[in-house]
């Protein structure tokens, strides 16, 4: 049953990659649960989401793919401070978004893209309680996020290329409470993580112009909250879900100031809701497996493209003579149609109804 119950844990991380909003990786936190005094785990995810224009003010940019593929790294270091209480050192890319165009957009843009990663510090409690154990949760991250735009802009002498960059970085915690009975694989997970409010700043460049200025910027990224739960349902079979909210609707806008002047990307989502269930088998002490299906709630409202996601994935697990595990992971994304409806009419753009897909290569140690 165990051998089925660590694939499931850490196989579903490539429906995380691709979730609603700017959402890419989740710490691997899980990791507090493994058995070893000291558990390291490493995986990349790639994802290419496929997002196409059915529509667009530009006509050059009707049919054309304006989503680039990303990857999600993510590395996860736990050790056993006492036989109740442990800790883990996590790395991920937490958010991130990558726009691209063929040619220049109605606002202005060739490229427009940013990471936000998380550099974390999380703690369990393991106390019994009952046939298994209670288990309490808590730790901090900081969350650095790096901004860049390629484009052009109006100045003294028309349009005139323009490109910035900019940085910061801010704190937030997690917070969590658990219970687990290892002998039937069951867990169950409630976990808060905190918001995040940055603002970047850095230099903008006008080249032909030869000049540059200051430039800065204002935005939030949101607060979630995930219950995770699984169980074992018969002999190397077990069976999980978990169902995940994210503020997004605190993500108003992106307020960009250069020198004098500036503009504003206005999102004014709503919040997001994601909800995944699947089982994982034991085929044998070395391969192990599971399936999957996640439904990712869009959460635009009209001013831009992020429409509901779904997903399927399939991975497997072989442990190998040196007690590691490596793992590897498939999914397969449907975006569904969308356009965009609070601007004037004309400039509007709408996304086609395609296909993505992602892939995940993780190995665990435990010592």
């Amino acid at each position: 049953m165990l051998g089925a119950l660590t694939a499931v844990l850490t196989l579903t991380a490539v429906p995380n990659a691709y979730a609603g909003g700017f959402e890419r990786g989740t710490a691997d936190t899980d990791i507090l649960y493994e058995n070893g005094k000291f558990d390291f785990r490493s995986g990349v995810t790639y994802v290419q989401p496929n997002r196409k224009f059915d529509d667009n003010p530009v006509p050059g940019l009707r049919g054309t793919e304006f989503s680039r593929g990303y990857y999600v790294p993510s590395v996860a270091i736990k050790a056993n401070i006492t036989d109740a209480f442990r800790c883990s050192a996590t790395y991920v890319r937490a958010f991130s978004a990558d726009s691209e165009y063929v040619t220049m957009s109605n606002r202005g843009k060739l490229e427009e893209k940013f990471n936000a990663d998380e550099y974390g510090l999380t703690c369990g409690y393991f106390m019994p309680a009952g046939p298994g154990n209670l288990v309490l949760l808590g730790g901090a991250f900081i969350e650095t996020f790096d901004y860049d735009f390629e484009g052009f802009t109006n100045s003294p002498i028309g349009i005139t290329p323009l490109n910035f960059g900019l940085k910061d970085s801010d704190i937030g915690y997690r917070l969590g409470v658990g219970y687990e009975i290892p002998e039937i694989a069951f867990r169950t997970q409630l976990m808060y993580r905190s918001g995040t409010d940055h603002t970047p700043d850095g230099t903008a460049h006008l080249p032909v112009l030869g000049m540059s200025m200051p430039a800065a910027g204002v935005g939030e990224l949101p607060q979630s909250v995930e219950l995770k739960v699984q169980s074992g349902i018969a002999e190397d079979w077990v069976a999980f879900g978990s169902i995940k909210w994210t503020d997004w609707s605190t993500l108003k806008t992106l307020d960009v100031t250069i020198g004098p002047s500036g503009f504003q990307n206005q999102y004014y989502w709503q919040d997001g809701w994601k909800l995944s269930a699947g089982v994982g088998h034991k085929f044998n002490d070395t391969w192990s497996g599971l399936a999957a299906i996640t439904w990712d709630r869009g959460v635009s409202t009209g001013y831009d493209l992020m429409s509901d996601v779904y997903s399927v994935a399939a991975g497997v697990t072989r442990k190998d003579e040196w007690g590691g595990e490596l793992r590897l992971t498939g999914a397969v994304f449907y975006n569904e149609a969308i356009e965009e409806t609070k601007y004037a009419p004309g400039m509007n753009a709408s996304a086609q109804a395609t296909w993505g897909y992602g892939l995940n290569v993780q190995y665990r140690l435990s010592f």
